[in-house]
């Protein structure tokens, strides 16, 4: 061998003929069995090919593929492995010269078929896989570099490798369970077809480059596709797990958009499907996140909140093409509704990787497809429409809450902007309870930037607040600047949404962690004034009841106005204000426990009908409170003029009932620069039932008019012409008794030479003479 290596080196045109001769025995030895003269041949090849670099090496290179291919087709294991392994050792050589006309589409097919091998005898079987899968590897590594090779990225090569390689991932418990020993468990993880298929797929996505990506990740949908292997989901996500780690990060963005692009190919897919390909979805994408996600934040969301429109009609008509017809596939519902909360939970997962930025324009983006009932968003009519349009606006806003729990922005301005804001309230207005408490708790993991949310949850009227350890920081511009832009609409909707029927305790409990919340976050001197005149107009609203709320409600009012009291109370550290309210307080815990929090806010809520006789020593006294703080430098004016919501049209257009139900606009004048005036207009309440009365109305007198008119011109068309004189003179003499009446109404008394008053006050003047009889001098000009 060392003769035949130096005679090559000495002459390398040789080479080419030296590679012919060896090859043309190797056929022959194979062919006749002859096996140890086989391996004679392959070894001398393999040092030949290690030791020559010369530039007419392809013409051995070619010889040797030759020989390789021969062994490869045999159907003894032993040659198989052979030459796999002399091919490796190729593989890992550098060329100094390209070649222009070498394929390996034989060796793709080969290998690939060797990593499929199903041999009787396991430990044949995990050899000849662990070939194929070093064959493989080998090729992709010859290739990949080398743009004059074959393009190993194309999918008629792509097909092949990529599913060989899952398919011995997918086994990789098979392999494990059967190892012989405890003592060889080291070596055989070494040796496990699993483990050498998931380095292969790892250095294969390793080097592909961007246009490459696609053609790599096509075969991986397909093979868990065709094999199922999206509804135990296990192995999906740990293949993609592997991609998302492998592939160069600002790569990743197009895997999450080769999954968008199956996802949106699957919609009519099975619920269970869908849901595994959003749950990997979920993971990829939060690996995503911390390299580049660049265009495809949007596009994801988008993609996300389409499928769960698609899902909320398939529940609702109960087949993928709205019509049930024979043959089509019944939908479970409890799988869609499976596969939407994978949606939300998706969504939620991904957001909170995101930048604060781009989490602000994730929400505008979900808020923006939430259907609301307004001028620019016109909702679905009908039983069916007002179904999908409530699961839609539940869904939607279930993806809002999962988005912004944890979200954190020192500028609330920014966080909240007023587009976005005003429908998050207009929602706020809904007649469906779960709907408004969706919004309430959206708007509460807002407002809580310091993680008090959670010490609000139980509404209680403490003695001494210092137990619930609260982070209070001190009201900085930019929330000043929020809250003097946003306050009185938040107010108006915290005040629209105490006098919903349908409120249950939850309801109250949102209520009170949005008050404590703006007190703690939000709060100046001008922010608490407001916030105490809000309670004492809800704790107003609950006793004169108006709205004729149920007893628990209006109970729950009470308890919700005294435990956010007792909280302002502390807060604020003003002795006499405390004092006051703990005063009443200790007097319902005598007279009225029904009308505190500990009472009402419990599994069983022990309640009182009698709530109309509820004395002033049980209320909170707007004048007693405005005493004490004015003394504190509050500003008292202001803390005397009783709140009332200013509605607006945004409160008509987005009330919740339907268009045969009532819906009031309540029109109140109010005079902001007189806040000591507590006189008020009188709402005017203009209802459906108003508006159909005055067009109905101003129908028939229209048409009573038009009769009249007929008539009129009728009487003087045929009447004679004596009726129509008695007629007209009739009418001028009732014209002047009424001229005659009003000038006798219209007489005063002439003014005196004297100047002074010519009769007594309240005194009717007897001789009064008429304004048209006096005599004025001559001098007069008119």
């Amino acid at each position: 061998m060392e003769k035949l290596t130096f005679y090559a080196l000495s002459a390398p045109e040789k080479l080419d003929r030296i590679g012919a001769y060896l090859s043309e025995r190797l056929i022959r030895d194979v062919g006749r069995h002859r096996y140890g003269y086989v391996c004679i041949a392959m070894e001398a090849l393999d040092q030949l090919l290690m030791a020559c670099h010369c530039q007419s090496i392809n013409l051995f290179v070619e010889s040797f593929l030759k020989m390789v291919a021969k062994l490869l087709e045999s159907e003894k294991p032993n040659l198989q492995i052979l030459g796999t392994n002399s091919f490796v050792k190729f593989a890992n050589i550098e060329e100094d010269t390209p070649s222009y006309h070498r394929s390996y589409d034989f060796f793709v097919s080969r290998f690939s078929e060797m990593c499929h091998s199903s041999h009787d005898d396991l430990e044949i079987k995990t050899k000849i896989r662990m070939s194929g899968i070093k064959g493989l590897q080998g090729v992709v590594r010859k290739t990949v570099n080398d743009e004059l090779q074959a393009n190993i990225w194309d999918p008629q090569h792509m097909d092949k490798i990529v599913p060989s390689l899952l398919f011995n991932l997918q086994h990789v418990e098979e392999a494990e369970s059967r190892s012989p020993s405890p003592l060889q468990a080291t070596e055989k993880e070494k040796e496990s077809p699993a483990e050498l298929a998931e380095r292969c797929l790892r250095e294969l996505l390793g080097r592909a480059a961007y246009g490459n990506i696609k053609n790599a990740i096509k075969p991986v949908l397909i093979h868990l596709d065709n094999h199922s292997l999206w509804e135990p989901k296990v192995f999906a996500i740990r293949c993609f797990k592997i991609i998302m780690y492998s592939v160069q990060p600002q790569h990743s963005h197009l895997v999450i958009q080769q999954l968008l692009s199956h996802l949106d190919a699957n919609s009519r897919s099975a619920a269970t499907v869908r849901a595994g390909i959003v749950e990997v979805l979920s993971e990829a994408a939060v690996i995503a996140a911390t390299g580049s996600v660049g265009p495809t934040v949007l596009e994801m969301f988008n993609t996300l909140l389409r499928q769960l429109r698609l899902s909320i009609d398939y529940a609702l008509t109960g087949s993928y093409d709205g019509a049930i017809n024979a043959g089509t596939k019944i939908i479970k519902e409890h799988e869609e509704r499976m596969f939407q909360e994978a949606v939300i939970k998706t969504t939620g997962s991904f957001a909170s990787t995101l930048p604060t930025y781009q989490r602000s324009e994730v929400m505008l983006f979900i808020m923006s497809k939430v259907p609301l009932p307004s001028l620019h968003h016109p909702v679905e009519s009908g039983k069916t429409g007002e179904n999908r349009n409530r699961l839609t606006q539940i869904m939607l806003l279930k993806s809002l809450l999962q988005v912004s729990t944890g979200f954190q922005c020192s500028n609330m301005l920014t966080a909240l902007p007023s587009s976005f804001l005003d429908r998050l309230l207009s929602a706020s207005l809904m007649e469906d309870a779960e709907i408004r408490l969706f919004v309430l708790e959206i708007l509460i993991s807002f407002i809580d930037r310091h993680g008090n949310r959670h010490k609000f949850s139980t509404i209680s009227t403490l003695s001494d607040i210092s137990v619930l350890k609260l982070k209070v920081d001190k009201c900085s511009r930019q929330d000043t600047v929020f809250m003097k832009k946003h306050s009185q609409q938040l107010y108006r909707h915290i005040y629209m949404s105490c006098k919903e029927e349908t409120n249950v305790q939850k309801h109250y409990e949102a209520l009170y962690s949005m008050l404590a919340l703006i007190s703690i976050e939000l709060a100046n001197e001008e922010v608490v004034v407001d916030l105490i005149r809000l309670v004492l107009a809800v704790q107003e609203m609950a006793h004169i009841n108006e709205e004729n709320l149920p007893a628990y409600n209006r109970c729950a009012l009470y308890a919700l106005g005294a435990a956010y009291l007792n909280l302002i109370s502390q807060l604020t550290a003003v002795p006499a204000f405390c004092q006051h309210i703990h005063e009443v307080i200790e007097t319902r815990q005598k007279e009225a426990p029904y009308l505190l929090p500990e009472d009402v806010f419990v599994e069983r809520p022990r309640l009182s009908q009698s709530l109309d006789q509820v004395v002033i020593e049980l209320l909170f006294r707007q004048s007693k409170i405005s005493e004490v703080l004015g003394g504190s430098g509050y500003n008292s004016d202001r803390l005397c003029t009783p709140y009332i919501p200013q509605l607006t049209d945004e409160d008509r257009l987005s009330k919740r009932k339907s268009i045969g139900e009532t819906i009031s606009l309540q029109v109140e004048v109010e005079s902001r620069n007189s806040p000591e005036k507590e006189e008020r207009v009188p709402a005017e309440e203009i209802t459906y039932e108003t508006l159909k009365k005055a067009i109905v109305d101003s129908v028939a007198v229209e048409e009573q008019e038009r009769e009249r008119r007929r008539q009129v011109v009728e009487k003087f068309q045929k009447a004679p012409f004596e009726e129509i004189a008695a007629h007209c003179g009739a009418r001028a003499s009732l014209l002047q008794s009424k001229l005659n009446q009003i000038f006798e109404i219209t007489i005063r008394p002439p003014p005196s030479p004297s100047g002074t008053i010519t009769a007594a006050y309240g005194q009717p003047q007897n001789h009064s003479i008429p304004v048209y009889e006096m005599k004025f001098p001559d001098l007069c000009v008119y």
